[in-house]
């Protein structure tokens, strides 16, 4: 079996949802940071316990749920807060994927897609992708489309897209660009593209993923993984 990894981001409001949709309207693996990001801060998880003795229960709703955009509001201003609520939600958002990942290579999937908000600006991952995707939009329409959305003024959406690197930055660093400036059916025509080409390229990159992941020290959490999957 072969597989590899595609690292796809963008930036907020440069329409990666849009994109995501047409690739699993394809029928392609994709695997959320977001959504995990938001299971591993459940109550039952242990990064919630972590957040709240940091943050205070002034970001609980009253069903004891954390409310993200309260959490959200206070590390937009304050960067080290940000930085702190990171680490807290790092190991458990990559254990999460990685059991996902494991998931679609016992599925016999050729190619597994990471959506990942964050993947140039940590640049933690993508040593482990043979290729990286960028939802690029030019700016005027990125903060046009981000006021819009969220009902911000212009400062507020500028000091939003301040807070992540510029998409002309993360240009430079992705190997395929989705240039979503236009319209959906452009948009698509690309992803359409860009799938054709992934179908194509079949790399054996399961035996990187092992040794990073042992270099890494999640080595026994792969073999667990492997056992669960396997049984």
């Amino acid at each position: 079996s072969t597989m590899f990894l595609v690292g796809l981001s963008g930036g907020i409001a440069s329409g990666k949802s849009t994109v995501v949709a047409v690739l699993r309207e394809l029928g392609c693996a994709v695997i959320d940071a977001d959504v995990i990001a938001r299971e591993v801060v459940q109550p039952h998880f242990k990064a919630y316990r972590q957040i709240v003795r940091y943050f205070g229960t002034e970001i609980l709703f009253e069903n004891g749920e954390i409310n993200r955009e309260a959490l959200g509001n206070i590390i937009f201003s304050h960067p080290e807060k940000r930085q702190l609520l990171n680490s807290i939600t790092h190991l458990e958002i990559q254990k999460e994927m990685l059991k996902q990942i494991l998931k679609y290579f016992m599925l016999g999937y050729h190619y597994v897609i990471l959506d990942i908000p964050l993947l140039f600006e940590t640049n933690r991952l993508t040593k482990f992708m043979k290729y990286t995707v960028l939802v690029y939009c030019d700016p005027p329409t990125q903060l046009s489309r981000l006021m819009k959305r969220n009902g911000l003024s212009q400062a507020e959406a500028e000091a939003r897209i301040a807070s992540q690197l510029p998409l002309d930055e993360k240009r430079k660093l992705a190997s395929h660009i989705i240039d979503n400036s236009g319209d959906r059916e452009s948009t698509r025509q690309q992803v359409l593209r860009l799938h054709a080409r992934l179908e194509d390229s079949l790399d054996f990159l399961w035996a990187r993923l092992a040794v990073g992941t042992v270099v890494s020290g999640l080595g026994g959490l792969v073999y667990l993984l492997l056992r669960h999957f396997i049984s």
